[in-house]
């Protein structure tokens, strides 16, 4: 436990050893949208307020897609696959797809049951596998799939640097031997980073991305907890967007106190690392809001003790002072119980200019709320590197039937595909949409 705190209350003043950023070279669902910029006017905190809601997935009609702005079409990139949750477009144009779901305990089944959570994720042992198309003709339409691993142990972020193929599973970075144009990995991969597993909720994901000239990777890891309730002594290299070499030595802590970073993109402009948050429970509807961020080196964002910014938590009053009156202010909120999880930059061409070098977000949906809210894919708008305009809805129509808490699906991941398509993970519906400009 001491090890932790002197790494949290060093956080803030840490020197990262990669302290320049560099860059990666209609309808409306009815629910309470509640993104402001980071001048916020929050309620009051309050640990009896707390509800809960969860949706129940429908699944989708043949004949029914998601709703996209007018001058979009929305199609079915892929489907009839268990949980799909995360993207990644490979270098030479190769979409991969990540599958993978939260398992539960015997335990953890029978509340999941009695209370309907089940009935909003996906059930049953995760398929720890990552799925190649390939669209040789470029008609928007794969031509080829093929499973390109498999074996693994819940799967998020995959990545690839030159002759190597990264995949953080739950406990720790592995590295393969990959080639161009390989529609298969056979051999053994080798862990080459331990990483703490599991996790409060989802908290079990792990994110990669690497800098422009692949001398850094920054993993993300999400609390073990959802407010520091088991003991931060179980939370030490968690809640932190960690750095290493490619070989996986010289791990230092990026940034931390970020409750659950999820999505990671470079953006456009300023080149700086921007993340999406998925903030903690229990304060009520409208606490604590999910948020987008760049991401400080050294930065110390609030968890557990504070929330955007220096509003301390009420269930650890008092605790660490000095942390609190560091945490940064995140640069957008994005919808208090959205589950924001999916993060990109659009960098291509194809769509208006108005989307150009603005950011996507996978808002999964609530559980912790009254009613439910995120359920979609939103936009906001950057200039100069930075959100311009107020978060509005993209991809919508998730939400069958509010009253009911019916919905299609889910979206997690984004991605923006080499055709300049922007790619969305489905993950309970087991559906990869693809939304083209007209």
């Amino acid at each position: 436990m001491k090890r932790y705190l002197l790494l949290l209350s060093t956080v803030p003043f840490m020197i990262s050893c990669n302290s320049q950023t560099k860059k990666n070279t209609t309808k409306t669902d009815t629910t309470i949208n509640d993104t402001t910029t980071n001048a916020l006017n929050l309620p009051v905190p309050d640990t009896g307020a707390s509800k809960t809601k969860f949706s129940k997935v429908i699944g989708w009609p043949a004949d029914k897609t998601p709703v996209a702005p007018a001058g979009f079409t929305v199609t079915r990139f892929a489907g009839n696959i268990k949980s799909p949750r995360n993207i990644y477009v490979a270098p030479n144009g190769d979409i991969l797809v990540v599958l993978s779901n939260s398992e539960r305990n015997t335990k953890e089944k029978i509340a999941n049951a009695l209370s309907g959570k089940d009935k909003a994720e996906v059930s049953g042992s995760s398929a720890n596998t990552v799925l190649l198309f390939r669209d040789t003709n470029k008609d928007g339409k794969f031509d080829l799939q093929t499973t390109f691993l498999s074996g693994l142990d819940q799967p998020y972020g995959v990545l690839i640097i030159g002759n190597s193929f990264y995949v953080a599973n739950t406990d720790g970075l592995y590295v393969y031997p990959y080639k161009t144009g390989d529609t298969k990995i056979t051999a053994k991969g080798k862990k080459i980073v331990e990483l703490p597993a599991g996790g409060y909720n989802n908290h079990w994901t792990r994110n990669l991305i690497t800098n422009a000239d692949h001398s850094k990777i920054y993993i993300t890891v999400g609390s073990g907890s959802n407010a520091g309730e088991n003991g931060m002594e179980h939370e030490v290299r968690r809640a932190n967007i960690l750095e290493v070499n490619p070989d996986g030595t010289g791990e230092k802590i990026y940034a931390a106190g970020l409750r659950n970073p999820v999505g990671v993109a470079w953006a456009p402009v300023t080149n700086a690392l921007w993340t999406a948050v998925n903030e903690r429970d229990g304060l009520g509807d409208d606490l604590v809001p999910d948020y987008i961020t760049s991401v400080k080196p050294g930065g110390f964002y609030g968890w557990p003790y504070s929330y955007y910014g220096q509003n301390e938590d009420p269930r650890l009053k008092g605790q660490h002072p000095e942390l609190v009156k560091s945490a940064l202010v995140p640069d957008l909120a994005v919808g208090s119980h959205t589950a924001s999880l999916g993060l990109a930059f659009y960098t291509a061409k194809n769509f208006p200019e108005k989307y150009q070098n603005g950011a996507f977000i996978g808002q999964h949906g609530s559980w912790n709320r009254s009613v439910l809210a995120g359920y979609k894919v939103a936009f906001v708008p950057f200039k100069n590197g930075k959100p311009a305009g107020k978060l509005e809805d993209f991809l919508t129509g998730f939400i069958a039937d509010e009253a009911k808490g019916e919905v299609y699906g889910r979206p997690v991941g984004v991605a923006v595909a080499n055709d300049g398509a922007l790619l969305v993970a489905d993950d309970v519906s087991g559906v990869v949409w693809r939304v083209a400009a007209k």
